[in-house]
């Protein structure tokens, strides 16, 4: 098994109203057990142009994944295209009806079973993986040696069927190659620049392996992947070859293990035994949110306080109203005045601040929408920066100061 191919179904994905989250997990979760995915169908749920869709995939694919369409109702048109293309036909499962029983009765809801008996019927060719988290089973085809999972859409219940029943299915009955990641975090080298000094390198990487850049922020990383039967010399390799690399641009390297930057920070937090508070305006909480998503965050994170008004600045983080009105709210000097009102209050380390105007609108002050002032304050130094970013959408906007913040306190302690 070499190619998979998606297909999700459903005219809310189609018009923009859900985000289709479930194509980029199982993606993920292919590719670590060395399944690539070549291509992702969204279709309406429509018989023929489910029937259609599957017929293409079986063209490109060995593995086909459609995710959605499947409901309660008679007029399920997942399952019907299914069994017509695999020139089947539907029927009561009973081992299904009683999975269903026995989840309505844990939920107290045995009394709607009857409404929902419809989702025990399903494809008789089909080998039917139960749904612990809901109530529409997946259903796998086989033809040609190729398979057709089909799962309902909720991303909570693809989740475990793809991690609990699926992945361990393939991996058995598949020799499947092990594949194996390093991401190396580059600070302070633009994609284009990084790429021209690495280049050599890169060229003489081994035939299994493969390196792609990927941008976030003004963060580049470098995910490096091998593949192979052995996991662990695949691991050795990999940390051969990043010894070959770092003489290259070892001073702009701020991390060769973990992948996100809250990580990478919580490591640093947690060996140097600092502790960490925020002070956020423009970004909205996005900072503390970043933080508290890293496990064991309470060890050094102490809180966070959202002053949106600036009375709230100058009440609770004690910002001089002098300095609001000689240099207006989104400014350097309230940033830091915002840094150490933060810092005396939770008693921490290290405090962060953001004031600006993330937009729509201008702020009241008049200063540009993607305009913001940060500051980062470790014990008693103050590390004030400017932003502009008129181009980004709100959420974009506060994503990517929060992204842009924790790498530069990064960077601030590596550098210490």
């Amino acid at each position: 098994m070499e190619k998979a191919v998606l297909i999700t179904i459903g005219d809310e994905i189609l018009s923009g109203n859900t985000v289709d989250t479930n194509s980029n997990f199982i993606a993920t979760e292919l590719k670590n057990i060395g399944v690539q995915v070549s291509q992702i169908f969204t279709i309406s749920d429509e018989i023929e142009t489910i029937k259609n869709t599957l017929k293409e995939a079986f063209k490109i694919g060995d593995l086909i994944i459609t995710t959605g369409g499947l409901g309660p109702t008679r007029d399920d048109k997942t399952k019907k295209a299914l069994a017509e293309f695999f020139n089947d036909e539907i029927a009561l499962d009973e081992v299904t009806f009683e999975h269903l029983r026995t989840y309505m009765e844990k939920r107290g809801r045995l009394e709607i079973l009857e409404r929902n008996r419809e989702q025990a019927f399903v494809p008789t060719k089909s080998t039917v993986f139960q749904n612990n988290f809901g109530t529409a089973p997946c259903m796998m085809m086989e033809q040609d040696g190729k398979l057709c999972f089909s799962l309902p859409g909720v991303p909570y219940e693809v989740k475990p069927l793809i991690k609990d029943q699926i992945v361990p299915y393939l991996k058995e009955k598949y020799s499947l190659n092990y594949i194996t990641t390093r991401i190396i975090s580059v600070v302070g080298i633009p994609e284009s620049i990084l790429a021209d000094i690495v280049e050599d390198w890169e060229l003489a990487l081994p035939e299994n392996l493969a390196l792609s850049y990927l941008p976030i922020g003004t963060r580049v990383k470098l995910r490096l992947t091998a593949t192979g039967e052995n996991e662990l010399y695949l691991q050795q390799q990999l940390e051969e070859e990043i010894q070959k690399l770092l003489p290259l641009i070892r001073d702009n390297v701020i991390a060769t293990t973990e992948d996100k930057i809250e990580k990478i920070l919580g490591e640093l937090l947690i060996e140097r035994k600092l502790t960490i508070s925020t002070a956020e305006s423009c970004t909205g909480g996005e900072l503390a949110k970043m933080i508290t998503s890293n496990s064991g965050s309470s060890k050094y994170f102490l809180g966070g306080i959202i002053p949106y008004a600036t009375e709230k600045k100058i009440e609770i983080l004690k910002v001089k109203k002098e300095t609001v009105d000689e240099f207006t709210v989104v400014s350097e000097q309230v940033a830091q005045e915002m840094a150490k009102g933060c810092q005396n209050l939770f008693d921490t380390n290290i405090s962060l601040s953001t004031t600006g105007v993330a937009g729509p609108g201008k702020g009241e002050d008049g200063k540009d929408i993607g305009t913001v002032f940060y500051s980062i304050r470790v014990n008693d130094k103050e590390h004030s920066s400017k932003l502009y970013m008129p181009h980004l959408e709100r959420l974009d906007f506060m994503n990517f100061v929060s992204q842009k913040i924790l790498q530069d306190l990064v960077g601030i302690l590596i550098n210490e």
